[in-house]
């Protein structure tokens, strides 16, 4: 498979997060402190769960480290680019990427054509595209499904199409917010074996939002998130 996509890669997949805040402004009504001072740090290659209530600010925090939102004070650095000094289209599309609970797939596109959207909006040619494409849901199981609308797919394939997708500009950071949300557990529990795969032959590190402590259990690492501070770390049960 050509590498037309790979750059070098400095502090590959690792995460620096310190003295993070972030505060949502109300109009009219009292500001909301949804991070307080965060700071964490994900090595090369780890798989990382984060628990908590709803509210803490999980999602918050996982949208931050994709350059979906900004923050108000504090450092973010990932595979050595400080977020603040750095492009966050290019950071989007070649650093991070990220995988909701609920798909997101287009659903007029079929699963070849999903996977090669970003790489065909980062002028990949598409003949490399296609080729890309189809390597990725090779690895996902989905080889005989690539001519398939979403509709047509299960809620599983459905996230392994996805997840293809989040693949496929060779991201160096893999974020997924409750991935297995709206999957029974024996597919959500497929899921996380692919994702420990995926660590595994592509490299990268891989940061799990869930509320499910049978499924945060399955990561190397679990940090407890609550009232925008973390409470707790365990290591690997």
């Amino acid at each position: 498979m050509k590498n037309f996509l790979i750059k070098e890669r400095i502090n590959l997949s690792n995460v620096e997060v310190k003295d993070l805040f972030k505060t949502f402004k109300i109009p009219h009504g009292e500001d909301i402190k949804v991070l307080q001072g965060i700071g964490l740090d994900v090595k090369p290659g780890e798989f990382l769960s984060i628990m908590g209530p709803s509210g803490s600010g999980k999602s918050t925090l996982l949208n931050i480290l994709a350059s979906i939102e900004g923050f108000d004070k504090g450092l973010v650095i990932i595979a050595g680019k400080d977020l603040k000094k750095s492009n966050l289209v290019e950071t989007r599309r070649f650093i991070t990427s990220i995988i909701y609970q609920d798909f997101n797939l287009l659903p007029y596109l079929t699963a070849l054509e999903n996977v090669m959207f970003p790489m065909m909006a980062s002028s990949v040619k598409e003949s490399d595209a296609k080729e890309r494409a189809l390597e990725l849901l090779t690895k996902v199981g989905l080889r005989h499904r690539v001519t398939h609308l979403p509709d047509d797919l299960s809620g599983g394939e459905q996230q392994r199409v996805a997840i293809a997708r989040s693949l496929a500009n060779n991201p160096k950071v893999l974020l997924a917010d409750e991935p297995t949300g709206n999957l029974d557990t024996k597919t959500g529990d497929a899921i996380i074996e692919l994702f420990k795969e995926i660590i595994k032959d592509y490299k990268i590190s891989i940061i799990l939002v869930t509320h499910d402590l049978s499924i945060a259990k399955k990561a190397d690492r679990i940090l407890i998130l609550q009232d925008g501070k973390i409470q707790q770390e365990e290591e690997k049960f």
